[in-house]
């Protein structure tokens, strides 16, 4: 069994001793500049924040978030739920036409399908999807899981910031509003859903895919 750790926050939403991870990373995640450190005690834990209060704060720390922010990522969900919703899109072209569906797990039956949308980008179509799946179930007063196989679209929605290289144009006019509709809707909406990492190298291609690899 892991030792349990307890994790300082210098700078963040909330500063203080959180004694998980989840909870830590809610005050660190997408904070500019914010800082923290693991510790195996809560008597280090606290003479680090005590430092802090001196306005002292170790190099190392500093260093440590810095890394962390290198090695996010989605591991893939380890059990398969089938009572859920799976999302993916399909983009002929980079950039080109793009669509998006969500369908449910266990029968395949298809829930919503956006028709394909001009000069956009694959990582945009799925972001949608995810969002688009967040809101239906949100009508539907339901808390299933949503499975996407897009590490890119989950993070997206969960800092709620679309990091798109691609210009918002004439021709993208479409996909680019919807993206701004979700990012209201993330921003103004409270969620339980789930929203989890296919495993592919475990489950195949998630049953949302459009099959045009």
């Amino acid at each position: 069994m892991p030792s349990k750790k307890y994790y300082a926050v210098f700078k963040g939403r909330k500063t203080g001793i959180f004694t998980s991870w989840e909870e830590c990373e809610e005050q660190i995640n997408g904070f500019s500049g914010a800082l923290y450190k693991s510790f195996k005690t809560r008597e280090e834990a606290e003479a680090a924040l005590e430092l802090t209060e001196q306005n002292f704060i170790p190099p190392s720390e500093q260093k440590e978030v810095k890394q962390q922010k290198t090695k996010t990522k989605i591991s893939p969900a380890k059990e398969l739920i089938l009572d859920s919703v799976c999302v993916d899109a399909s983009c002929l072209g980079n950039p080109g036409y793009v669509e998006y569906r969500g369908i449910h797990t266990a029968t395949h039956k298809v829930i919503f399908h956006k028709s394909p949308m001009p000069n956009g980008t694959n990582n945009l179509g799925e972001f949608l999807a995810i969002v688009h799946a967040l809101a239906h179930l949100k009508n539907q007063v339901s808390d299933i899981p949503i499975y996407s196989d897009s590490e890119t679209a989950i993070l997206w929605v969960k800092n709620k910031k679309v990091r798109t290289k691609l210009n918002r144009s004439t021709d993208n006019e479409e996909i680019f509003n919807l993206v701004d509709r979700a990012l209201n809707w993330l921003e103004s909406h409270e969620y339980t859903n789930p929203i989890l990492k296919w495993n592919t190298m475990s489950w195949g291609e998630i049953p949302a895919d459009f099959g045009r690899k």
